[in-house]
């Protein structure tokens, strides 16, 4: 029987255009003046630090810097201290009004009939923990923070590493056969799978449906069986 549900965001709860049409445009034009004015700042210089390790270039410069986070932003890289810096700038614009985050109405729907059921909610993303109760506290269907018990991303692990679903499973403490992962990734849930997890793949806008052997495979939420 299921007792948590973990998910992704991104495709799967999610719109794919609002990260990529709004949110990634937003941080790559407020990034150079976020870095410019926040240096000093303690979570932005640590995250800074990891991108002059990561990309060696001197943490004094702050140009290169910022060169080289765009660059991240463009090729679309999962770096961690990227993700903590545009979650950073987004939380500027969630705050301003500039946006509110987009949900599917049948995930809403869903993630709230769980929630009354007594399923404990996860979430996982590769967005930073910071980023995530952003986009669900600032967000179309209202502050949906409520409904999730905690968040990972990935400081626990890759997305596509098997290891990464244990660490979740260790700290939700049920055991894996009573979590569902779903995501619309399908080496995602492959490794949640490898982990010992239930999954679904959720395939929002498929030419046809495609089925595997070891995941759920739905069009939308509403499709989903917990049972």
């Amino acid at each position: 029987m299921i007792k948590a549900i973990v998910t992704d965001i991104e495709g799967t709860t999610s719109s794919i255009e609002f990260v990529h049409k709004v949110l990634f445009p937003y941080a790559a034009k407020n990034l150079p003046e976020f870095i410019r004015t926040q240096r000093g700042v303690s979570e932005v210089e640590s995250a800074l630090e990891s991108v002059a390790k990561n990309a060696n270039i001197d943490i004094d410069d702050t140009e290169k810097l910022v060169a080289q986070l765009l660059r991240w932003i463009a090729d679309d890289k999962k770096v961690t201290a990227l993700k903590t810096i545009q979650g950073l700038i987004w939380g500027r614009g969630y705050r301003n009004g500039d946006y509110t985050a987009h949900i599917y109405p049948d995930a809403l729907k869903k993630l709230a009939e769980w929630y009354q059921n007594g399923t404990t909610l996860y979430v996982y993303s590769s967005g930073s923990v910071h980023a995530q109760k952003l986009f669900f506290g600032f967000n179309d269907g209202g502050d949906l923070r409520y409904l999730f018990k905690d968040y990972f991303d990935t400081t626990t692990g890759p997305k596509r590493d098997a290891n990464s679903y244990r660490s979740i499973q260790e700290a939700i403490g049920l055991p894996a056969e009573d979590i569902l992962f779903v995501s619309d990734i399908v080496e995602e849930v492959d490794a949640a799978a490898t982990s010992g997890m239930q999954t679904v793949w959720i395939q929002r806008e498929p030419a046809k449906l495609l089925t595997h052997p070891q995941h759920q495979c739905v069009n939308n939420f509403s499709d989903i069986d917990v049972s």
